[in-house]
């Protein structure tokens, strides 16, 4: 939205990914009378019911703050054994044309919460975001690495596939 100053700031209402995509996607294609391609994306830790979902940036509370919101998260898993740990971050990927249904992308990169943070690079929930087939949490991953298993990159990659169908007004969601 650095781009776009005039692009609205959105409350995120919606019950899913999804759903907050799509408000944030069609209001800002309204107000700018262009195409617009919003994300909405978060945690869902299965230990935990799902959460924090949706609610993940401000976790623990509105500041939006990364490391209290997994110093939050460390606390409630405390105690959890690993294998019942496991995580998956989700994006969701709206794509709002003007005279044309909204279209979305889902995607996952299933992983696990480690007991404690580790590495420096990446954001978020990255430090305790752990992926046992690479050995390595999120932010322990080179950029390149990263970019090509995330959850982010899944959703991109579904939404170059279905390019065509989306801007020929054939949206759907997934």
């Amino acid at each position: 939205m650095l781009d776009f100053p005039d692009a609205p700031d959105v409350a995120e209402t919606g019950s899913t990914f999804a759903e907050n995509a799509v408000l944030k996607a069609e209001a800002a294609s309204r107000r700018l009378k262009r195409p617009v391609i919003a994300d909405d994306s978060g945690l869902v830790v299965d230990a935990l019911g799902g959460r924090p979902g949706v609610h993940s940036a401000r976790y623990a509370g509105e500041d939006k703050n990364d490391a209290r919101n997994i110093a939050k998260l460390l606390r409630e898993l405390d105690g959890v054994p690993m294998e019942q740990r496991t995580a998956r971050f989700h994006c969701a990927l709206a794509v709002a044309i003007p005279g044309r249904p909204t279209a979305v992308v889902e995607a996952t990169c299933d992983g696990y919460i480690a007991e404690v943070p580790r590495g420096e690079g990446g954001f978020g929930y990255d430090p305790i975001f752990y992926l046992p087939e690479r050995g390595k949490t999120m932010a322990e991953l080179a950029p390149e690495e990263k970019n090509q298993i995330s959850h982010r990159a899944k959703a991109l990659t579904k939404l170059d596939e279905q390019w065509e169908e989306i801007v020929g007004g054939k949206g759907r969601t997934e």
